[in-house]
């Protein structure tokens, strides 16, 4: 059984419907800022996309020149896995319905080459509700597909609560969880790192990280609403009295504001990157955004977020595909009405008409 609460569930139409604005709107931040003055010489940079699945494409996206120019040119890209990488469909109705989730490897590969993706800096989470939808052949599977393709995994058991990268000059420790499951308990044990897995003993493993920098990707909060729950953001705080310094967040599947506290930037959702529910769904789940982070280098701050930047994009139906297109490239009323949806969840947004 899920651990899905019974409010939550009923919750779930209504909102996918018509992706709410409510809840507390304060402290967040704008869409992008330098945090540290002097902005360093040297930088890594860290691009996040949000959830990856196939439920709403036949076919591998187009992704427009200048969106796929952010994403290739990060030192490492960071996603969310949200469907199991297998040939084998363990559970063809669920598949069909959208319910159960799967992408194959070459629907994977596609998506990769068509955002400018090589395999040796990606790094996918598997920690999320969909990972055990094929069952757990279907997870070993897609441990397989992703290790044989050259491609970085966190948040499953067997790459441990704490995954250290080292960026030329820099070490950044990743960690990634659940709070939500579509199974039972059991499944995912040993398999798929849950909230409580690295909670444990107050965050432990986070506090004796030794890393120039501790980021956590995080599955947490509801499913199509913009701002975040009161728990949620409690939970930010914990893990930056952890140490985390960096905190990137999905489930959502629509766009989320960002926090700061103290040092440490938290982007709560980035949306979708590719359709995770129907293929024509309500717009506002099809505005969602590239997370651009730079790292800074220098001696005297390595490790710390020197800068940050919300790219924001419109994923377009095309046929058996998505397009994804930035969003200051769009017009017309679709485009004004995304805008002003931007501007209401990052206080300050300027973008053109």
């Amino acid at each position: 059984m899920s651990n899905f609460p019974l409010t939550y569930k009923l919750s779930w139409l209504p909102r996918l419907l018509k992706p709410s604005l409510a809840g507390d709107r304060q402290g967040f931040l704008p869409p992008q800022a330098t945090l540290l003055s002097p902005m360093p010489v040297r930088t890594r940079r860290l691009v996040f996309l949000g959830d990856i699945s196939a439920v709403a494409n036949r076919e591998a996206p187009e992704i427009e020149g200048q969106l796929r120019g952010v994403i290739s040119s990060a030192d490492l890209v960071i996603g969310n896995c949200e469907s199991p990488v297998v040939e084998k469909i363990r559970r063809p109705l669920g598949t069909a319905a959208g319910t159960r989730h799967a992408m194959t490897p070459l629907f994977l590969a596609e998506t990769m080459a068509a955002a400018g993706m090589a395999p040796s800096k990606l790094l996918l989470s598997l920690a999320n509700n969909h990972m055990l939808d094929q069952d757990q052949d279907g997870y070993a599977e897609t441990r397989e597909a992703l290790a044989s393709a050259g491609i970085a995994t966190i948040g499953a058991a067997e790459d441990r609560l704490l995954r250290e990268i080292e960026l030329g000059g820099v070490t950044v420790a990743f960690a990634a969880f659940t709070e939500w499951r579509n199974t039972g308990r059991e499944a995912f044990a040993g398999r798929v790192t849950m909230l409580a897995d690295l909670a444990e003993r107050d965050f432990a493993t986070l506090r004796g990280a030794k890393a120039d920098l501790v980021c956590v990707v995080a599955h947490w909060d509801r499913e199509f609403r913009h701002f975040p729950q009161r728990a949620t953001r409690k939970l930010a705080r914990s893990l930056t009295q952890a140490g985390a310094g960096l905190i990137v967040g999905h489930h959502a599947h629509v766009l989320q504001p960002a926090h700061r506290i103290g040092q440490t930037l938290t982007a709560y959702g980035l949306g979708d990157f590719l359709g995770t529910a129907l293929p024509r769904i309500p717009w506002p789940a099809r505005l969602g955004a590239v997370l651009v982070v730079e790292v800074s280098l220098d001696p005297s701050t390595r490790g710390r977020v020197a800068a940050y930047r919300f790219v924001p994009f419109l994923r377009e139906r095309l046929g058996r595909r998505e397009r994804l297109v930035p969003l200051e490239a769009k017009t017309g009323s679709l485009s004004n009405k995304a805008r002003r949806r931007f501007a209401a969840i990052f206080p300050g947004a300027r973008m053109p008409d």
